[in-house]
């Protein structure tokens, strides 16, 4: 008897089990493959075990369930390279506890819905590419102990109603474009009417609710006004980067940030207003003789002006247009003064650096660097994003013939305006310390060279990567034939061609620093140290016009591009010699194609291979001109929807992503 009632009880136990088994809450499961089909880019595959017909997601990547395997309260996919959108379907995982997806390529916004997680005590989505404002309903999740949203591009003013969360002891929301002051305390009632009610006990702390913080970081942004008192204990860097009203001199300048908000938000005293009714009063008292006296001080001041301004502009329409005196300081030491036509850079923006230094995050957000320059990223206050390249160049090092084609290129640069050449939008020049930098807008998805050889080249499918090829053709087209001078870019490469968000390129020139150096090496001893020499404008160099070169460079860059492969390689040597048999045997030609691809045009190739031996030739003088090769590639190759469509069973996704 004893044996038999053994085996009920396993049996009893094992039924219950099952079914605990298969209760599993099938709007989570649905909530976790919305997740999945929002983000459109999974390089590494961390995904691929999350599978709709799988009934229980606790093996799945990433999720983590309770004990009893019934719901699942975390998610933890960090550094995955993950690219989509944050689903707001995720609001139904209700046990949620923790959502860290940090360090990943998430864009759009954070979705309201996520107010509903009231389990959630960690929400970490730090370095992605979120916008749009903070939602105010994380205000509602009382249970949250962290929050990290840091290095994102969230805009919008800080919500007060982060001070609801009283158990709240980090707050990481540095490097995004948060504006407005630091909320602090906030009317009841007018917190009442927004909830729509009548309730005198609602009421918004703003920060200073959050009694538990003991982790702020709200640096790097656009904030305003002053540090509330309530959070005078944190370290200064935690409001570095700002344009707060504090004597810390690593703030922006207020002109980045709007305007600051008012002190006092009380109507002009009455002894104001006195003040104001006695000048009135002393002004219109005045007797006639003192007034006229005022009058004729006033025309005689002006006539003196006018004549120092007049005589000015002679001396300097007489003067050279540009001067560079040595002259010996009190140390006896040697230093230069630069004075150059106003002309010049009259139109381009001068940016200071400490501007740049906040903007580029104390300078440590490094994208590239060589022997010659480092590059930064950046962010302005409502306007784009920013790459700067700085010049490694010491002060004592600096000549003449440096300041004055340092700023012969800004000015060259500056004229630069097509939608496939990076754009210029100011420079820095300063003396102490030594600083000479170019600042462009930034093309978000990183070099080209980037994305065919560090493994993300299978985002470029072959209707990408002509139109990529296309919109290179046009730039240099608009460089070469559209300009007057023409414009080279000093060393044409995949590195030279960065991509917007869209993959659209663009072309910049941040190899102009060696161009300065070259010439500043070769023309340096033209310029004396024992006296003052003065240089009219046509006796500078021009800027050297490679136009063969930039084209032989295009032909390289093609192969580079279609074949996936470096244009140099230690064990195969130069690229091209490896192309060359295959580049004009049409049943060998399709061996030139990148690996990856799994769908491309022949008759696309057959102009590109084209193309590559023509601008490639041996003899310069028999290569096209981009124009003539904008035009053949333009006329050949169809980048429409209907080839794409035809092309790949999945390319409905990259061109709603495109469009």
């Amino acid at each position: 008897m004893r044996p038999y009632i053994c085996f009920l009880i396993m049996f009893l136990a094992s039924g219950v089990l099952c079914v605990t088994c298969s209760s599993f809450p099938t709007k989570e499961v649905w909530a976790l493959i919305t997740f999945k089909e929002a983000i459109y880019e999974d390089p590494h595959l961390v995904l691929s075990n999350w599978n709709a017909l799988d009934a229980d997601p606790c093996g799945w990547f990433g999720i983590t369930c309770n004990k009893e395997r019934q719901h699942v309260i975390k998610i933890n996919i960090s550094g995955s390279s993950l690219k989509g959108f944050l689903a707001p379907e995720m609001s139904q995982v209700t046990y949620l506890q923790e959502l860290t997806l940090r360090k990943n390529n998430l864009i759009g916004t954070i979705p309201k819905e996520f107010g509903m997680l009231k389990f959630l005590k960690v929400l970490d989505l730090g370095m992605n590419q979120l916008t749009g404002p903070i939602p105010t309903e994380l205000g509602n999740l009382t249970s949250l102990v962290k929050i990290n949203l840091q290095s994102n591009g969230l805009s919008g003013s800080l919500p007060a109603e982060l001070g609801n969360l009283r158990n709240l002891s980090e707050l990481i929301l540095d490097r995004n474009k948060l504006q407005g002051p630091v909320p602090a305390e906030n009317n009841s009632s007018f917190v009442a009417k927004i909830h729509g009610t009548n309730d005198s006990r609602t009421s918004v702390t703003g920060l200073c609710g959050a009694s538990q913080l003991k982790v702020v970081d709200l640096s790097y942004n656009f904030l305003v006004g002053s540090i509330p008192k309530c959070l005078e204990y944190l370290p200064s860097s935690s409001f570095q980067g700002n344009c707060l009203q504090e004597k810390d001199a690593k703030q922006r300048p207020i002109r980045q940030c709007g305007p600051q908000p008012s002190r006092s938000h009380q109507a002009p005293s009455l002894k104001h207003h006195s003040f104001k009714d006695a000048a009135k009063h002393q002004k219109a008292s005045k007797p006639a003789w003192l007034l006229a006296l005022e009058i004729a001080t006033g025309i005689m001041a002006g006539s003196l002006f006018l004549v120092a301004i007049l005589t000015a502009f002679q001396r300097c329409r007489s003067k050279p247009a540009i001067i560079i005196p040595w002259k010996k300081s009190g140390s006896e030491k040697e230093h230069l003064m630069v004075y150059v036509d106003s002309e010049l850079l009259k139109d381009v923006t001068k940016f200071g650096r400490q501007e740049l230094e906040v903007a580029c995050e104390d300078f440590s957000n490094i994208i590239g660097s060589s022997p010659d320059s480092i590059v930064y990223k950046g962010t302005m206050r409502g306007g784009p994003e920013i790459a700067v390249i700085s010049l490694c160049i010491k002060e004592q090092h600096w000549t003449g013939y440096l300041e004055l084609y340092f700023q012969r290129e800004v000015a060259d640069l500056a004229r630069l305006n097509h939608e496939n050449v990076g754009k210029l939008l100011g420079y820095c020049r300063e003396s102490s310390p030594f600083t000479r930098m170019l600042v462009f807008e930034y093309a978000s998805n990183g070099t080209l060279y980037e994305h065919l050889h560090y493994g993300e080249g299978s985002q470029l499918s072959w209707t990408r990567r002509m139109r990529i090829i296309l919109g290179i053709a046009r730039g240099l087209k608009y460089l070469h034939a559209e300009l007057e001078p023409p414009f080279t870019i000093s060393e044409l490469s995949s590195s030279s061609v960065y991509l917007t968000e869209d993959f659209s390129p663009k072309l910049v020139d941040f190899e102009s620093w060696k161009m300065i150096l070259t010439r500043s090496e070769k023309n340096s001893g033209s310029i004396g140290n024992n006296g003052p020499a003065c240089l009219l404008p046509n006796s500078l160099e021009k800027r050297h016009l490679d136009i063969q070169g930039n084209i032989h460079s295009f032909g390289i860059l093609l192969l580079e591009i279609v074949s996936g492969k470096p244009p140099y390689c230690k064990d195969k040597g130069c690229l091209i010699d490896w192309a060359r048999d295959y580049l004009e045997l049409p049943e060998v030609m399709s061996y030139i194609v990148d690996p990856e691809l799994k769908h491309f045009s022949y008759d696309d190739l057959k102009v590109i291979c084209e193309v590559i031996s023509l601008c490639t030739h041996t003899d310069s003088s028999k290569r096209p001109s981009m124009k003539e090769i904008s035009l053949m590639l333009e006329s050949k190759i169809d980048t429409s929807v209907a080839i794409e469509l035809k092309s790949s069973s999945l390319a409905w996704a990259e061109l709603a992503l495109s469009s």
